[in-house]
């Protein structure tokens, strides 16, 4: 079986969640975020969302890659609020706190020196575009593992240069295909890629993946604000 048949196997789970109804993704699909999903299919099927989807993730398990053949370059489309953010890479500082034993601030230098890992994924847009990527960076679960998190930590806030937040359970944040990326197809990341670095990750949609990351928080409970998107109607866990 190939790389690519393999990945289409992926989207046969994705397919029979949209269409047994219980993938808040595939709602948004069809309707991105309606009153009436708001009001009514997100207060319902949200639970159930994200109890089903979390079952079915195994946290440890790679998902099948592309051979650098597959690359897509002009496929992955830009998707940005009103302006990208001009971060000078030397002036630069990534924060890591919340709920940790040994919070940090670390440079584009710092994280330069850790071991850089790359993957070629299918990076997918609620919208219902996709493009093939390679990826370069490393491993969020290496930061993690930096700061040390305590024992009752659930979640991961990611806050963004242009104000863009999100929140991931740890499980998905510890998956050994979640990067904190700073290359893409094997260049430097453009500012409007998320430079100088943004998430990345086959297991989730691309709304999820934030760019132009800034301060990783660490907590035991999702705050009042979940999400940007999330918080405006879409499906919280939204995995693939």
């Amino acid at each position: 079986m190939s790389p690519i048949q393999r990945q289409n196997r992926l989207f046969n789970r994705r397919q029979l969640l949209q269409l047994s109804g219980l993938s808040g993704a595939g709602l948004l699909l069809s309707g991105c975020a309606s009153s009436f999903f708001d009001n009514i299919v997100d207060k319902t099927f949200e639970p159930l969302n994200q109890s089903l989807e979390t079952l079915i993730l195994n946290p440890q398990k790679p998902v099948p890659e592309f051979p650098a053949s597959a690359i897509e370059p002009n496929a992955l489309l830009v998707n940005t609020f009103d302006f990208t953010p001009q971060i000078d890479p030397e002036k630069f500082s990534l924060t890591i706190n919340g709920e940790v034993n040994n919070p940090m601030q670390l440079s584009m230098k710092d994280i330069q020196k850790l071991p850089l890992t790359s993957m070629t994924i299918r990076h997918i847009c609620v919208e219902g575009w996709s493009a093939i990527v390679q990826w370069g960076g490393l491993r969020l679960r290496d930061l993690l593992f930096l700061v040390q998190p305590k024992a009752n930590v659930r979640f991961v806030y990611f806050k963004s240069a242009d104000g863009y937040y999100e929140s991931w359970d740890i499980a998905s944040a510890m998956h050994p295909q979640t990067l904190m990326a700073y290359q893409k197809n094997g260049q430097p990341l453009l500012p409007e890629n998320g430079a100088p670095i943004r998430l990345a990750s086959p297991i989730k949609l691309g709304y999820k993946q934030s760019k132009w990351v800034t301060q990783i928080m660490l907590v035991s409970n999702l705050l009042p604000t979940k999400g940007y998107w999330e918080d405006q109607g879409y499906e919280w866990f939204a995995g693939l």
